[in-house]
């Protein structure tokens, strides 16, 4: 953060698209979400993953997700200081095998200070400066 700059801390929570779709479909670990939901922040990246899945499985997206995504506290432009981390990430998790979604889920969190809660168990392996919590 700049020097004078002040960032308002929304939320303390960061969700992956993955922890957004196992509440969705009332999968294991929905219930943890469920917990979270009130504090959460989402990155327009996800969200958009979220909606391809929903797509792909033939369900409209706006029905599918609006009861989940009307109790989400703020959902976050992708901006250029997260597409700053995301490239930084790179390197740093290239073994772990993180998508670009992934990232920029990570990078959300860390430019906002949160932790981050996902369902996609190969995060364990990453070690990204901000806390992951797996659903399952």
């Amino acid at each position: 953060m700049r020097s004078g700059e002040l960032r308002l801390r929304v939320s303390s929570i960061v969700l992956d698209s993955s922890a957004i779709l196992a509440l969705i479909d009332e999968e294991a670990g929905s219930d943890a979400v469920r917990k979270v939901l009130r504090d959460s922040t989402v990155s327009t990246v996800n969200l958009a993953e979220v909606y391809s899945k929903l797509d792909e499985r033939g369900k409209d997206v706006h029905d599918a997700a609006a009861e989940v995504l009307e109790s989400i506290t703020k959902i976050e432009p992708f901006t250029e200081e997260h597409a700053r981390i995301t490239g930084w990430l790179r390197r740093r998790t290239r073994g772990s095998g993180l998508s670009l979604g992934d990232r920029a889920c990570i990078a959300l969190a860390i430019a906002i200070g949160a932790e981050i809660y996902t369902a996609d168990s190969i995060w364990r392996q990453s070690d990204v400066g901000c806390k992951i919590h797996l659903i399952r």
